[in-house]
């Protein structure tokens, strides 16, 4: 990870106006920002137990609890793209960071139930909004070295994942056994990761609005926006369900509950090194499609060694190979847009609904087992999940971007309606000739008398300008103006 780092702000990474100390500010936020966006979720599951009989919970609240996390990252994930519009990337990155902080530190003082969800539902919110916020940040800062800070972002995201899964309980217990202290630690790291955001929070650069900030309607209406959705949902599915599942279905298998507790933390440690690996890999290829077949190979053929009940830890290291998905979805961010704010928009959309679809994962499956007393038909669940990435991942890893997609949506809709309304009124109006719901006496405004109709006049300049990839209008050109018949052209008399 500190190596990508290094990549970034010794190469193109940043405007040379920021500078290198300016370029290392921002890309270590990033990671300190990443370290903690999962320590509200996986601290509380190694102590769910205790949690649950200190505060009384009942089942319902117990699983309430449980699902919170993807109820956070789908509803506060969807509002983001606006609040950035609104506060800017960088306060926003900051206020979700002092939520995190706000929220770990209030749920371990507390001591009933309501003001424990009501403070979880405070720190999960602020890890949605940075969910969103980190790749549109790093399309605006590092757009020529997006997949070596994705790199960063996704390694420093596994790893905060994986060490407040595996710290918790060792503090806990050097605490004596209060729970209330091994999630407090928490709020600390996220006090810390606030510290650059402070420095660079005057550092703002100016927002532009272009094509991008497209509205919910054009991403709706965006089957790239949908591809990303259903690639991001399925993959969080499974990824959910092996981590709630794995566990017991090692211990069914034979399994103690020591030796199913380090294959789950190898099986989460893998993260680390796949998340350094694939974003480098899908970076240098306008398509990723080989990537999305690798990875549903290897889902497809690890649920189907897991079923054998043969030599499990095996089968589980090549589902956890397969989990390159995760980074790979994150990569697919930045790669499929060429704006900061094209990048947020599809972020919103794409993580919001894919953890909608991915929070019915894990009790479908549960529900599948309970009802077949096996594993056959929970499994199936997984393998359409898999089938359901390689269609939308088919889409997604192609070499097109989303700007380009609304863009040519919005012209072919905007032909579409010229074609119905000349349909409507017999024929098509020529040029310079008055409108046929135009009222009496009302003259074009693009023609003036004495002007020819279609002729553009001397030194007018053209109305079709074209617009760039990164929305700016080019600069028109002026029309020629036209030349008689047999005249030379010849240099200005003095």
């Amino acid at each position: 990870m500190f190596a990508a780092m290094s990549a970034v702000v010794t190469r193109w990474g940043v405007p040379r106006a920021q500078g290198g100390a300016m370029a290392w500010l921002i890309a270590g936020g990033i990671a300190l920002a990443a370290l903690n966006l999962r320590t509200a979720v996986t601290s509380v599951g190694t102590v769910l137990d205790e949690v649950s009989a200190g505060l009384g919970l009942s089942a319902a609240m117990t699983g309430l609890l449980t699902t919170l996390p993807v109820m956070s990252f789908a509803l506060f994930g969807a509002v983001t793209p606006a609040l950035s519009r609104r506060m800017g990337e960088q306060r926003l990155l900051l206020a979700a960071i002092a939520l995190l902080a706000a929220g770990q530190a209030v749920r371990a003082l507390v001591d009933s139930a309501v003001p424990f969800m009501a403070a979880s539902a405070v720190a999960l919110a602020g890890g949605a909004v940075g969910n969103v916020v980190i790749p549109a940040l790093i399309k605006r800062h590092f757009p020529r070295r997006a997949g070596a800070m994705t790199t960063v972002y996704s390694t420093a995201l596994a790893a905060g994942t994986m060490v407040a899964a595996a710290a918790t309980v060792p503090v806990q217990q050097a605490a004596g056994g209060n729970w209330h202290v091994a999630l407090g630690v928490w709020a600390a790291l996220a006090a810390v990761a606030a510290i650059p955001w402070l420095a660079l929070r005057r550092g703002e650069p100016e927002r532009r609005s272009t094509p991008a900030s497209a509205g919910a309607d054009g991403l709706l209406r965006s089957r790239l926006a949908w591809a990303v959705a259903g690639y991001f949902g399925s993959q969080s599915l499974i990824a959910y369900v092996m981590f709630g599942w794995l566990p017991l279905l090692l211990r069914d298998n034979g399994y103690t509950a020591a030796q199913a507790g380090l294959v789950l933390a190898v099986f989460t440690g893998l993260g680390i090194p796949v998340s350094m690996a694939v974003p480098a890999l899908a970076t240098r290829q306008s398509g990723q499609r080989p990537l999305v077949i690798a990875f549903a190979v290897l889902y497809a053929a690890g649920f189907a060694g897991l079923l054998t009940g043969q030599a499990l830890w095996a089968w589980s290291i090549l589902v956890a190979v397969g989990g390159g998905t995760f980074p790979l979805a994150l990569a697919m961010l930045a790669t499929r847009t060429r704006t900061a704010a094209g990048t947020a928009a599809l972020s919103a959309f794409g993580q919001s609904a894919g953890y909608l679809i991915a929070g019915a994962g894990p009790i479908t499956f549960g529900l599948l087992h309970q009802v077949s007393g096996g594993w056959a038909l929970p499994f199936g669940l997984l393998f359409a999940a898999v089938a359901v990435q390689v269609v939308t991942g088919w889409y997604a890893a192609a070499d097109r971007t989303l700007e380009d997609e609304l863009r040519s949506d919005g012209r072919r809709e905007d032909h579409v309606s010229r074609g119905v309304r000349d349909l409507v009124t017999v024929r098509p109006h020529r040029p310079g000739e008055r409108r046929p719901d135009a009222r009496p006496g009302e003259r074009r405004r693009d023609v003036r008398p004495g002007d020819q109709p279609g002729r553009a006049r001397q030194g007018e300049q053209r109305r079709d300008a074209r617009v760039g990839d990164d929305g700016a209008v080019a600069r028109p050109r002026p029309a020629r103006p036209a030349r008689r018949r047999g005249e030379r052209h010849s240099p200005a008399r003095c």
